[in-house]
């Protein structure tokens, strides 16, 4: 399949221009969708297909949803197809996932245009079910117009589920179509969400609420209320935050009260990010150093992770104590300035340099940290 590879920041993805006929038979419909007379049943749902539950969920029951009928908004679309002629009936691109790693093959000197594998099994739609769905049922009616429609696509492969979850829910995060605009928010009210998710949303939720957080309302969540500058998004700290509670899971479990332990987690963080405040000074929220940037702070969410496995109780004098701890770091304010930080900390994207800083953040305050095994989010 020939394809464009697009790379933006950290994240590459393949544009293709599939034939109609083509892209129908390598999709699958997760909703169930309504023509004149005949319909698209929705495919069964492996129980290991995480994302997949989650969109049918969001989709089908959820009552924080407010998405248009499928059948008139089907049909709609379907006459917009049958009535087209100059302008095309499909300008915007259609969303495909797939968590295999497809490989590319540049074609001669072009680097970015190549050929692109197909997955082997059919790609979840992101974005465009409807606008498939009317043209599967424009392709039943009216075979050689819709043979000769191109479907442009978007191709997203080899993350985790979380991406594709993600990028659901920030795709339809309008007011007519869902009320709670972000995978976080969604994590405490979709009933498909695993225990641990909503543990680590809940973290998450009480460190943008809480008076005593450091972090608080500088978590950018759609929908936020607060016009203070925000300093990392809400999934990039949710990722961070469920990685801690994954590793801890089952410690978690055993204890009983979730609700209970989620506070004491809070607690832990909170005073983590006391204490790291205490130590940066006047560099903590300073325009001119990237400590309170998403990759330092991801990276000393990481910290935190490690330490609160050694050192988090006694709970009485922790921040003073975490404080002490995290001392070393003042050495090493200069080299967290705005100007010159990426030549400092080289790294072919935001994940390696996260790594790195993890890595270096860690050791100065006498922590080893392991070899970065598969992570849990994306």
């Amino acid at each position: 399949m020939l394809a464009t590879q697009v790379r933006q920041k950290d994240g590459l993805f393949y544009f293709v221009s599939y034939p109609a006929e083509d892209l129908l038979e390598k999709v699958r419909f997760i909703s169930r969708f309504y023509g004149e007379g005949a319909q698209i049943a929705p495919e069964q749902i492996p129980d290991n297909d995480a994302i997949a539950r989650f969109i049918a969920r969001v989709e089908r029951t959820d009552g924080a949803f407010q998405r248009a009928l499928s059948r008139p908004k089907v049909l709609a679309i379907k006459n917009f197809y049958e009535t087209a002629t100059l302008q095309p009936p499909i300008p915007g691109t259609v969303l495909l996932f797939t968590n295999e790693k497809l490989h590319f093959d540049a074609v001669a000197s072009f680097q970015t245009v190549g050929h692109m594998q197909e997955p082997q099994s059919p790609f979840l739609i992101i974005d465009g079910q409807h606008r498939l769905a009317a043209l599967h049922f424009y392709l039943k009616e009216r075979p050689a117009e819709a043979r000769d429609i191109h479907v442009p696509c978007m191709i997203f492969d080899g993350h985790a589920e979380d991406f594709a979850a993600e990028m659901f829910v920030l795709i339809n995060s309008t007011p007519t179509r869902i009320n709670k605009s972000h995978l976080v928010d969604l994590y405490e009210r979709v009933s498909a969400t695993e225990p641990d998710r909503k543990f680590a949303a809940r973290l998450v939720d009480m460190l943008y609420r809480e008076a005593d957080s450091p972090l608080r309302y500088r978590i950018n969540r759609l929908g936020g209320r607060s016009q203070q500058e925000k300093w990392i998004l809400q999934a990039e700290l949710f990722n961070e935050i469920y990685r801690q509670v994954k590793t801890d899971w089952a410690r978690i479990q055993q204890a009983g009260d979730l609700r209970r332990e989620a506070e004491r987690h809070y607690r832990a963080a909170r005073d983590f990010l006391k204490a790291a405040r205490q130590t940066w000074g006047e560099a903590w929220g300073h325009a001119g150093y990237v400590i309170t940037k998403p990759v330092t702070l991801k990276a000393m969410v990481r910290v935190y992770g490690d330490l609160a496995r050694q050192d988090a109780e006694p709970e009485d004098g922790r921040t003073a104590r975490w404080a002490r701890r995290l001392a070393p770091w003042q050495g090493q304010i200069r080299s967290f300035r705005t100007e010159g930080f990426y030549e400092r900390f080289p790294a072919k994207g935001q994940v390696e340099r996260v790594a790195r800083i993890h890595k270096e953040l860690a050791r100065a305050i006498g922590i080893d940290v392991r070899p970065a095994t598969k992570r849990a989010g994306p």
